[in-house]
């Protein structure tokens, strides 16, 4: 990482850690698995986390995506899970025990989260569901709780890798047939407040997922190995039929992997959404899943490898059948690291896939024709951008029949534009250029440069600046300005923007200088590693100063206690040298909402902008808006802010990560759930007589909470849970 880029990201964490939200937001998913499915199915999945109690729902981004709340398992107390469980699990197989009515009730239409995993599986949990339709409602009931109290035990580990993932929320999804495919987002609903977003893929192939990952084992140094996962054979390898997107996690040390049939000429397409889903790890370096895929034949001998697609840490692997044959793809971690949020989505088919695309962007409200690069595209159809679509960056993409290809970045603007020609490589030949203007152009070869003549006057300001990196372009920019005389005026390589997101290389140039004197004036544009070819697209803005600015909101999600306030916190990243003042407010706030709004000062960065409530609580999030309005000269600009999360990669940089969404949830922090049971009195012969008293009134009310909290939760027989009482009453230090 160059210095320039160290420089700045140490100044943004200063900004993030400096500027705390009033309210600390508590609800936190570290993964959810699987991380997608296919449009039209139903299927369950299971989202990691921790401030999870009382769950009332989940919510996807977009149409065509419905979650159902299946069930929470929370994280027991020692004194819980043993004696309590233990003693109540023994007793539960015990032929002689029975349940009351009230607890069959409960029990025997209890609905398990279904499987996750291979067909096998899937179906044996079928098998098992067909063969206690048989049994009585009390047996059922019985069994029911039985497995309950099993799986809590099986899914227990007291000394986690990562003990913010240890609470588990179990859903079903149901994605519509003609929903939208691509990337959502994801959150969990609980009654103490709204968690942070995940990302959520609805797919397009035939779809199979592991069997889930049971949560990691902290690794004790020098004794790792103690702490790996140890996996049947058929949980090592899952044979597929292709198309297929394929859901897994990895472990420690752990390989994956697919079995598959091929036939001679096919081109294949094999996409990996790793990074994506968990797009920056606080405690490992590289800061992410750095998933590799590597490809062997029947043989064993290996036919494809790929670690990485260009400068995206997911690999992309384009392959084209050599022979019919059995073949076989293997994923894992390049360091080998693990855990249940290492969670992948592995596409692999004959699918239309964009490599790259030219021009990069267009003027608004011109139509332009985009030429595009990639497999399987034959008969693709490109469209750009809706006409009514404004500034800013679109997502696009390809159509092949009714299968739509990966999206791609294309972005509109106001300036006028051109295309570049060549020969431009060199200053006798540079390509004359009127301000202002938007150059798309490409670095054609390896070693090219780009030239372009501006006329300029003595004390005139120009601003050149490439957008290619950011538009998915392999780009490392370049940029100089040089003077009539031929001497270097300005120069930039990497130039820091805290609203690029997942990106960590902020590999596009920029810079501002002022002309000393009239004459001409040329731009030069290359790549810094001297790479080049038709993919190497980018957009060239050479203009006067264009003052503007963007916003970013953090948290990406308010939890606002009952009738009270919280704040988020905007971020400016100032564009040309803007340094006036921006007043913040919240467009269109929904009733029993305020605020005062704010102000970011002239040259200020960051400020918190606060909002109140005259709500008790809500039953469901709704989405704000906050704008920012700020005057250049006679013009007002208005700009939107961007829901963000400040997110740690690797111990130390930090990063603002966009949302699509920034919902508001109010809460009664007193909230509890209401008594769903009433104990019987205990009866006098389950009272002990003449134990020792050896306990203390506090230790006694400590272990009745505990009691009192598992019969509430239906984990506990009414006898059994009056044994425990009375024995405890009866040893309290009178």
């Amino acid at each position: 990482m160059r210095r320039s880029n160290i420089t700045a990201m140490a100044a943004l964490t200063l900004l993030l850690t400096g500027s705390l939200p009033v309210w600390a937001q508590n609800q936190y998913i570290g993964y959810v698995y699987p991380a997608g499915g296919q449009q039209g199915s139903t299927f369950p999945i299971r989202l990691g986390g921790q401030g999870l109690a009382y769950p009332s729902g989940l919510v996807v981004t977009g149409d065509g995506v419905s979650v159902r709340l299946v069930d929470y398992y929370r994280v027991m107390s020692n004194q819980e899970l043993s004696p309590l469980l233990s003693q109540q699990l023994q007793e539960l197989r015990k032929p002689e025990t029975t349940l009351s009515d009230a607890m069959v009730a409960k029990w025997a239409y209890y609905e398990f989260p279904a499987p996750i995993g291979p067909p096998e599986l899937i179906a044996a949990q079928k098998a098992a569901v067909a063969n206690a339709a048989v049994l009585s409602p009390q047996e059922l009931a019985k069994q029911n709780l039985i497995r309950r109290i099993e799986s809590i035990f099986a899914e227990d580990e007291r000394f986690p890798a990562v003990r913010s993932q240890c609470e588990l929320i179990f859903a079903e999804v149901t994605i519509a047939p003609d929903a939208k495919p691509g990337r959502r987002e994801i959150r969990v609903v609980t009654k103490r407040g709204i968690s942070n977003p995940l990302p959520f893929y609805v797919g397009q192939t035939p779809e199979v997922a592991r069997k889930p990952m049971k949560t990691c084992q902290l690794p004790v140094l020098g004794r790792e190995h103690l702490a790996q996962r140890h996996r049947p054979p058929e949980e090592e390898e899952v044979r597929i039929a292709i198309p297929c997107t394929m859901n897994g996690q990895v472990a420690a040390g752990e390989i994956n992997r697919y079995r598959f049939q091929a036939k001679k000429g096919q081109h294949l397409v094999i996409s990996v959404v790793a990074r994506e889903l968990i797009p920056y790890v606080p405690d490992g370096v590289p800061g992410w899943f750095q998933a590799v895929i590597r490809l062997y034949d029947a043989n064993g001998r290996e036919v494809g490898y790929c670690d990485d697609f260009r400068f995206h840490p997911d690999p992309v692997l384009f392959w084209e059948v050599p022979e019919d044959g059995e073949y076989v793809l293997t994923i894992y971690d390049a360091l080998f690291r693990g855990r249940e949020s290492f969670v992948y989505r592995i596409t692999i088919g004959e699918l239309p896939f964009i490599t790259s695309i030219f021009p990069l962007g267009a003027r608004v409200g011109e139509q332009v024709k985009i030429e595009m690069d990639g497999w399987n595209l034959a008969g693709a159809a490109l469209s750009p951008p809706p006409a009514e679509a404004g500034p800013g960056v679109h997502l696009i993409a390809a159509k092949v029949g009714n299968v739509v290809s990966n999206y791609v970045p294309f972005a509109l603007d106001t300036l006028p534009e051109c295309v570049e020609t060549e020969p431009n490589d060199e200053p006798a030949k540079a390509q004359k250029v009127q301000l202002p203007i938007i150059v798309n152009g490409r670095i054609d070869r390896p070693g090219d440069w780009d030239l372009f003549e501006v006329e300029g006057k003595a004390g005139q300001t120009i601003v050149a600046e490439v957008t290619a990196r950011r538009l998915a372009s392999p780009l490392d920019s370049f940029l100089k300005v040089t003077g009539p005389d031929g001497k270097i005026l300005a120069l930039n390589d990497d130039h820091f923007d805290a609203g690029s997101g997942l990106n960590t290389h902020y590999a596009d140039s920029y810079l501002m200088v002022k002309l000393p004197a009239d004459g001409k004036y040329l731009v030069h544009l290359g790549d810094t590693s001297r790479q080049g070819g038709k993919e190497y697209a980018y957009r060239l803005r050479i203009s006067p100063p264009q003052p503007d600015f963007a916003l970013r909101a953090t948290p990406s999600r308010l939890n606002i206690r009952s009738k009270s306030s919280a704040a988020l916190t905007v971020f400016a990243i100032r564009k040309d040298g803007f340094d006036g003042p921006i007043t913040l407010r919240f467009k269109d706030l929904p009733p029993g909402f305020e605020s005062g709004g704010a102000t970011l000062g002239p040259k200020q960065e960051v400020v918190n902008l606060g909002i109140k409530t005259t709500l008790t609580e809500m039953d469901q999030p709704v989405n704000l808006t906050v704008v920012g309005v700020a005057k250049v000269g006679d013009q007002e600009i208005v700009r939107q802010a961007v829901p963000a999360d400040d997110r740690m990669q690797a111990f130390l940089w930090r990063h603002l990560l966009p949302a699509d969404t920034l919902p508001v949830l109010v809460f009664n922090p007193n909230y509890k759930p209401p008594a769903a049971r009433v104990r019987p009195p205990i009866r006098d012969e389950d009272r002990p007589k003449d134990l020792p008293r050896t306990t203390t009134r506090a230790s006694v009310q400590w272990y009745l909470g505990l009691i009192e909290n598992l019969f509430q939760e239906w984990l506990l027989t009414e006898d059994f849970a009056n044994r425990q009482i009375a024995d405890i009453e009866a040893r309290l230090i009178k």
